[in-house]
Parts: C-alpha cells; sequence; structure tokens
C-alpha cells in the first residue's frame, strides 16, 4: 500500500472513529476520503448539516423544522459513512427515510445517492400514523433541505426572506423605512428573518420562547436586541419607527401571548408573518398557557395532552393574526402550516389570509426563478467572494440580483461551510453553473463547489397551503410534478436527488423534490451541470404554463421551454417539419 493510499486510509478511520463517538465537525480542506468529489461532495454536506454550527440538534441528528433529520438514528448514520467512504464512482446508495438500504452498480453519470424520506400511502398519510412508525424506528422526517443533505443554516434562506419582504414592502414605497414588522418564530428557518427586515431597513419584533435560539440568532448576526419583558420590546420598536432607524428586537416570550397583548393594546404593525414550527404541534411548537420548561416535560410525559393544548393555542394564535388581518395589517403565512393546523383544530376561519407564495412569489416560480445555492466544500471564503465578483460582472444588467449579492456581502456571515444563496432564473442557473466548473477546473477556486436549492423552487413541490396554494387552474394537489421533478434531475445527472413527503407544512400536506450538483471541475460534469441547471428551472416553467399562468406561457414561449401542448414552445426545426408534414398530408 502506497503513503497516499496508507494516509487516506488513515483519514476515513478518522471520520468514523468521530461518527462512532458521536462527533460531527464539518470536513474542510483539498483531501479526498472517498473515491471523487461526487460521493465526497454528499459526505461534506451530510456533515455540514450536522455541524454544531448549523444544525438545531445534532446530538438527536436534528437539522431544523420541529424534527427535520438528516440520518435515521445514530447506527444509520455510521453506516451512511461508511458506505459512502467505500463506494465506486459508477455505484448508487439508496437512502430509505434516513437508513442506507442498498448500493447498486450504475453508471458515471447516475446519481451518487437516491434518497425518499416519510413517503407514506395517502390512506396512512396521518401525523398519528407517521409517529407511530417513528418510534418502531421504520421511518424519519426529513423536512426539506435536512434529509437532502442542502442545508446551509440561516444563510440560505436569508434571500427569500428578504425577497418576501421587499415585495411586501410595495404599498409602502418599495421600502420598509419606518415600519413595523411582527413576527414569531426565530428557529433554524425563521431566524433569518429579523435580518432581512433590517436589510429591508425595517423594525422588526419577533416572539421567540427558546433562549438558546435567540442567542444563535445574536451570535450569528441574524438579530440585534432581545429582552424578556415586552413593555420594553415596544418601547424599542416605537422609538425606532418614529425615528425611522433599521432595528431588529426578540421578545422572549410566547408568539400567542404576545400577538394577543398588541391587539389587547391596539398596537398595529405594519406587517405580520409568522415562523413558529406550527406544522408540527408535538415537536416543533409551543403551546400558549404553559412554560417552556412545562411543555418539554408534558411532551415527554402526555404527547396527547401537549397536542391537546397546543391544538387550543395554534386556533387563539391564528385567530390574532386574523384579527390583525380585519384591522387592516398586511398578514400572510410564512409556509409553516399554521392556517391548516388551526383549521383542522376547529377555526373555519382560518385562511382569512393568504400564503406567501401565492401573495409573492409566484411570479419568480412562473420565470423559473428560485433559490440558487453554492458552497465551498474545501471551507474557503475566499471563493464564496470571488463567485460574488463573477454575478456582479456576469449578470450586471440584472440589478436586482446585483443588489443583493452586495446586500450579502455587507449584513451576511457564513455559517459551516462558507455558502451563498442567489434567486436565479432560467438560463442564469445553467450559465452560472457552467462557470464554477470552468474556474474549479482552471485552479481560480480553492477546490470543488457544490450547487443545490432549497426545494421551494418553481417546480419541485406540491402543497396546497404553500407553493402551490390557489393555482390558476385548481391543480393545487396533484404531486406529478415533484416526481417528474425528481426523475428528469435523476436522469439529467445531478450528484444526489431526494424526495420528501412533508416538508415544512407536515405529513399529509406536501410532497417535494431535491437536488444537488458537485462542480469539480471535470469537463464531464459540464454538460451535467448544464443539463441539470436547465432542467430543474425549466419544469417550474412548464408545470406554471401548464396551470395556465401568462407570464410562464411566455417565459416558455421565449426561450423554447418545450411543453408539447403549447404550440409556439416547440423547437423551430420541430415545427418547421410539422408544417411540412400537415401540407403533405393535406395534399395527399
Amino acid at each position: 500500500m502506497s503513503a497516499y493510499d496508507l494516509e487516506k486510509l488513515k483519514r476515513k478511520q478518522e471520520i468514523i472513529a468521530k461518527v462512532k463517538a458521536r462527533k460531527i465537525d464539518i470536513i474542510t480542506g483539498p483531501d479526498l476520503h472517498c473515491a471523487d468529489w461526487q460521493i465526497e461532495g454528499a459526505l461534506r454536506m451530510l456533515f455540514n448539516v450536522l455541524a454544531p454550527d448549523v444544525a438545531k440538534d445534532p446530538q438527536n441528528l436534528i437539522v431544523y423544522g420541529g424534527s427535520g433529520k438528516a440520518a435515521r438514528n445514530w447506527d444509520a448514520l455510521e453506516v451512511i459513512v461508511e458506505t459512502l467512504l467505500e463506494m465506486e464512482p459508477d455505484e448508487t446508495l439508496l437512502i430509505q427515510s434516513g437508513k442506507p438500504v442498498g448500493v447498486f452498480k450504475t453508471h458515471d453519470y447516475a446519481p451518487r445517492v437516491l434518497m425518499a424520506n416519510s413517503l407514506l400511502v395517502p390512506r396512512w398519510a396521518t401525523w398519528d400514523y407517521f409517529l407511530e412508525l417513528e418510534q418502531k424506528g421504520l421511518i424519519m422526517f426529513g423536512q426539506m433541505t435536512a434529509g437532502a443533505w442542502a442545508y446551509i443554516g440561516h444563510q440560505g434562506i436569508i434571500q427569500g426572506t428578504y425577497e418576501t419582504l421587499a415585495k411586501a414592502a410595495e404599498p409602502f414605497g418599495g421600502t420598509l423605512r419606518g415600519r413595523f414588522v411582527l413576527s414569531a418564530g426565530l428557529g433554524e428557518m425563521g431566524g433569518a428573518q429579523p435580518l432581512a427586515v433590517v436589510m429591508n431597513d425595517g423594525v422588526g419584533l419577533f416572539a421567540e420562547v427558546r433562549k438558546e435560539a435567540i442567542q444563535r440568532c445574536i451570535d450569528h448576526g441574524y438579530l440585534m436586541e432581545w429582552t424578556e419583558d415586552i413593555d420594553e420590546a415596544v418601547e424599542m420598536v416605537k422609538n425606532a419607527v418614529s425615528e425611522k432607524y433599521p432595528l431588529s428586537v426578540a421578545v422572549l416570550a410566547n408568539a400567542v401571548d404576545v400577538y394577543e397583548e398588541l391587539l389587547k393594546r391596539g398596537i398595529k404593525p405594519d406587517i405580520m408573518t409568522d415562523q413558529t414550527a406550527a406544522h408540527d404541534l408535538l415537536r416543533g411548537y409551543y403551546p400558549a398557557g404553559i412554560s417552556r420548561e412545562e411543555a418539554d416535560k408534558l411532551r415527554e410525559s402526555d404527547p396527547k395532552e401537549y397536542i391537546y393544548l397546543a391544538k387550543k393555542s395554534v386556533v387563539r394564535h391564528v385567530k390574532a393574526m386574523t384579527e390583525f388581518h380585519k384591522r387592516g395589517v398586511i398578514v400572510f403565512e410564512y409556509g409553516n402550516g399554521i392556517r391548516q393546523q388551526a383549521y383542522d383544530a376547529g377555526f373555519e376561519g382560518a385562511f382569512a389570509f393568504e400564503g406567501f407564495v401565492k401573495k409573492y412569489i409566484r411570479p419568480l416560480f412562473c420565470e423559473g426563478r428560485g433559490p440558487f445555492r453554492y458552497t465551498s466544500l474545501v471551507g474557503d471564503p475566499e471563493d464564496i467572494i470571488e463567485l460574488d465578483e463573477v454575478i456582479k460582472r456576469e449578470f450586471k444588467d440584472d440589478k436586482i440580483l446585483v443588489n443583493w449579492v452586495e446586500k450579502a456581502q455587507k449584513f451576511i456571515a457564513f455559517q459551516g461551510l462558507p455558502a451563498r444563496v442567489c434567486w436565479m432564473g432560467y438560463g442564469q442557473r445553467a450559465k452560472m453553473g457552467k462557470i464554477i466548473n470552468e474556474m474549479v477546473r482552471e485552479g481560480k477556486l480553492s477546490g470543488p463547489i457544490w450547487i443545490g436549492r432549497d426545494h421551494l423552487d418553481a417546480g419541485s413541490v406540491a402543497s396546497p397551503t404553500r407553493e402551490t396554494e390557489g393555482m390558476k387552474d385548481g391543480s393545487d394537489a396533484v404531486a406529478d410534478w415533484p416526481i417528474l421533478n425528481a426523475l428528469l434531475n435523476a436522469v439529467a445527472g445531478a450528484s444526489w436527488v431526494a424526495v420528501h413527503h412533508g416538508g415544512g407544512v407536515g405529513i399529509g400536506l406536501s410532497i417535494h423534490a431535491g437536488m444537488c450538483l458537485v462542480c469539480d471541475g471535470r469537463r464531464e460534469m459540464d454538460k451535467r451541470i448544464v443539463t441539470v441547471l436547465t432542467t430543474d428551472p425549466g419544469l417550474g416553467i412548464i408545470r406554471h404554463a401548464d396551470a395556465g399562468y401568462e407570464r410562464a406561457i411566455e417565459v416558455a414561449k421565449k426561450h423554447k421551454v418545450w411543453h408539447p401542448m403549447i404550440p409556439d414552445t416547440w423547437p423551430d426545426n420541430r415545427r418547421r417539419e410539422i408544417e411540412l408534414v400537415k401540407k403533405e398530408v393535406e395534399k395527399a
């Protein structure tokens, strides 16, 4: 065995030893532990989502979203890691709800990992049945990017939150300066809210029951101030609104208590939303009326009583939001399924206000625009800065994109592996992906780059209370699209592909798909990267064109995104052939 092979074996053993000791750290540097960077990229992203700086509860393998996990249990994680370390470059690992269940010889172009999480047969797709299976060790909740090894912390969601609030600010002249935003939930997704408000020059007040979540937001630069006194919090907000300076304040309190108290006092925000983990009433949501400590004990001792209290609380929660809506406040659900939970708990007026995708984001989806993310797999922040400059140069005409990158450089600290999110459209993603791979090949970056996205994207989700709420043709609940997305990305050459059930709205309410790519610099990856980053957003355009959205139809026609039922999307050469055949048939 060569000195290189001995050193590689030593590195493998060190990684396995850490996992056995239940210790997860991000992997950085140029040295390989796996057969190639396609597999190594999956290993490094798995470790990244579970890193203490990134994950909500790494000791229980929970990444975010209440209980969204990266692996079913530590035994499964250990075997996943051992398998990735031993796989060959033409093999594919199968992950069934966080457990490795097979490795097959496929081919170099195939994904190295295929994942399916929480996919229950519809009749049995309930939280009660899911929890029964989970207790037996037969299933795992993958949330969205947790179970797909694609979560990059607050830095992954920040632009979507920023852009949503920017759209919400349009009635105020396109800025939140001197405007008050009220929300709750500072977890791994909601934690981006305070900074997004400040980046839009607004003033935000955020309720959160977990002190450690508040502290993490402060440590990562996402939150400015916090207090346990609602009077003090209100006073800080009033002063900032009056003086028109940006400010974010958290109050250590239950969201229901804060909302009801503000209603009682007649305090009216300009914009209101909510990012408590309401999709999971047992493990993510804290009911009003009992302390956080009492709730944690009750959750373990009497889950049924806990859910009973949570249902009562979530009704009060949404009733308060509805009351703000009646008083003229701009109110929207931010994808946590809270309206559905309240409706199921008996509040028939729960859907009085809309969800954020229907209200603000769908026009972007019609253009194939969505959350394009990339990470330095070797852990070099300079690679991200270099790619920022590439975006500002190559997409200089996209003022919104350039403005975002400049703001991101100023406001956003890296978390885990250095990463960036940029909402890019059809054509832009493929162009940027190819540029990245070329830069890796030419040594202009320190090493390979991972590319991924949120599962919340143009054509990757069926979720009738979030991404596909109120579709123009009534196809809200049609789940064919995310399945087609996963199948298409797999055959197009993604490095790994995931299909999940549940996501941020809970069991029974969504199906969604994710994809990841590793830009390792090889020339054969150029085609795979361009193909995946064309088909992935392209399907989003087709999905919305199929539903009858004029903007999506326009984009499909302009870019010749081929939908066979829309004639003007056919490639020009195929259209000419069809016309010739028609003429010959007419002559005959």
